[in-house]
């Protein structure tokens, strides 16, 4: 039902190897994760008629504060409720279900993932990380199940700095604690300067 796919950098990162490592790892049902955030991009849709991952792509366009890198393609920026320090999400400009439905543009792609985890590592010290590829799920026709989900929902990547520790309130409440401001953060990221 779902293919994830997501590397880890560091013993920080709760890798169980010592060295780093990405996974591609399919489960027989929609992790629970995921299945929350396909619901709520199904309820937004319901109420607004219009993905809420494209309208935060647009608002954030809109501010620019938040945007660490973009190309014509693809957009890095620090999400307004960013749930870790330097939390980065990219995803395509385009509203695109699936991670496979960017192929046509993986130059593009390869350009804002390099560029957004090169600023990362030159800004925060080569932090440990975690990042996560989050796509629409295999499709399994069944009655009343992701009606609008080809509407509704965008894939993107997560990147998770290693910055704070998650304790005792962030499990026991499902709230996190940021002392890092997404709009700082990605000011931050902005203004590091790339090796030519």
């Amino acid at each position: 039902r779902y293919v994830l796919l997501f590397r880890n950098e560091g013993p920080q990162s709760g890798a169980s190897l010592e060295h780093p490592h990405s996974q591609i790892i399919a489960t027989p049902i929609t992790p629970k994760r995921v299945k929350e955030e396909l619901m709520g991009a199904e309820e937004y849709f319901k109420l607004k008629e219009r993905c809420v991952f494209c309208d935060m792509i647009n608002q954030e366009k809109e501010s620019g504060e938040r945007i660490v890198f973009e190309n014509d393609h693809f957009i890095s920026f620090c999400p307004f409720a960013s749930r870790f320090p330097f939390e980065i999400c990219l995803m395509p400009k385009q509203h695109e279900l699936n991670f496979y439905h960017s192929r046509d543009h993986l130059d593009e792609m390869a350009q804002a993932f390099q560029v957004t985890m090169e600023k990362v590592t030159l800004a925060l010290n080569s932090p440990q990380y975690n990042f996560l590829v989050h796509s629409g799920p295999n499709l399994v026709p069944r009655r009343g199940y992701w009606q609008t989900i080809h509407d509704d929902y965008h894939w993107h990547f997560e990147i998770i700095p290693r910055m704070t520790k998650v304790a005792g309130f962030e499990w026991g409440t499902g709230f996190y604690i940021n002392p890092t401001a997404p709009e700082e953060a990605a000011k931050y990221l902005r203004e590091v300067t790339l090796p030519a």
